[in-house]
């Protein structure tokens, strides 16, 4: 913090330019305090931030969700999906078409690190960290 940075060496020269007792202390007094409402002015300042933040809309609520979707559908179609729709086709003796592939190790990092994120929530909220 600047202010804070600059209340040391103002208290310093206070003792060489003032040389009432009182008035010193008194000036002091104000440079502390004025260090702690600056930091309450900005504590709050970052509240209300935090508030609207808090608010969020339907872009953020519904963005992971989406990802998860979209990783779970191809999570089932590569490893339980594909599987079955070419055994049945093998079963009734038609040739495998190409099908789709995915990059599964992309994939997995997405899916991998959503169920993290999950997870940990999950586990403040077991903790009672947060609400």
């Amino acid at each position: 913090m600047a202010i804070a940075a600059f209340i040391g060496p103002a208290m310093a020269l206070l003792d060489k330019f003032i040389p009432d007792k009182d008035a010193r202390e008194k000036l002091a007094h104000e440079l502390a305090t004025m260090a702690e409402k600056h930091g309450h002015e900005i504590a709050l300042q970052q509240i209300e931030v935090n508030k609207l933040e808090a608010k969020g809309n339907w872009f953020q609520s519904s963005w992971r969700p989406l990802v998860g979707w979209i990783c779970a559908s191809a999570f089932a179609w590569h490893f339980v999906l594909q599987p079955v729709v070419i055994f049945l086709i093998v079963s009734f003796g038609g040739e495998v078409p190409d099908l789709p592939k995915f990059e599964m190790e992309a994939l997995m990092t997405v899916l991998l690190g959503l169920l993290g994120l999950g997870g940990l929530r999950s586990f403040e909220r077991v903790k009672g960290v947060s609400k």
